[in-house]
């Protein structure tokens, strides 16, 4: 049986091979949402190229310790079973309050009507439900709105490996 990692290393190998001007350095690997049934919807919504925005407490970044995205990274997504699936750049981030995130970045999100309404209930009921931090959510809370492309979709196309 092939464990997470190999297979996560085996997909980065495939996409260096596919788009050889990715870098040999295997980027972080992640899945969205909080559930894996959540992470295989927004998924979906990445691979039809309806879903190009997410968006993160910085609260929980500073919780967590872990770095803000960078324009310019590069991240494989996961599916809800932690397969790779995709790969996604960042193309730009702003931090503003929650309650002044824009119609724009809703829409990127790609979810429910897309629009602003929806895009605040259900990142609200998240954050409630959610936080990786104990201020969990608040109006004015900072939110770090990182907008994407989809560089690579799907597992790249190669032979297959002897044991697999």
């Amino acid at each position: 049986m092939v464990d997470e990692t190999t297979r996560i290393q085996d997909y980065w190998r495939d996409a260096r091979i596919a788009m050889p001007e990715l870098p040999e350095r295997l980027p972080e690997a992640w899945a969205f949402g909080a559930t894996p049934e959540h992470a295989d919807e927004l998924l979906e919504l990445v691979l039809a190229g309806i879903k190009v925005g997410t968006a993160s407490s910085l609260w929980d970044y500073e919780q967590s310790g872990d770095p803000l995205p960078v324009v310019g990274e590069l991240s494989i997504i996961l599916d809800g079973a932690g397969a790779p699936r995709a790969v996604i750049e960042t193309a730009a981030i702003d931090v503003v309050p929650f309650d002044e995130v824009d119609e724009a970045h809703a829409f990127a999100e790609g979810e429910g009507d897309r629009s602003l309404a929806h895009w605040r209930e259900v990142h609200e009921r998240y954050w409630r439900r959610h936080s990786e931090n104990p201020r969990g959510y608040a109006p004015d809370m900072p939110v770090v709105c990182e907008r994407f492309r989809l560089l690579l979709p799907a597992a790249p196309a190669t032979a297959p490996r002897p044991g697999s």
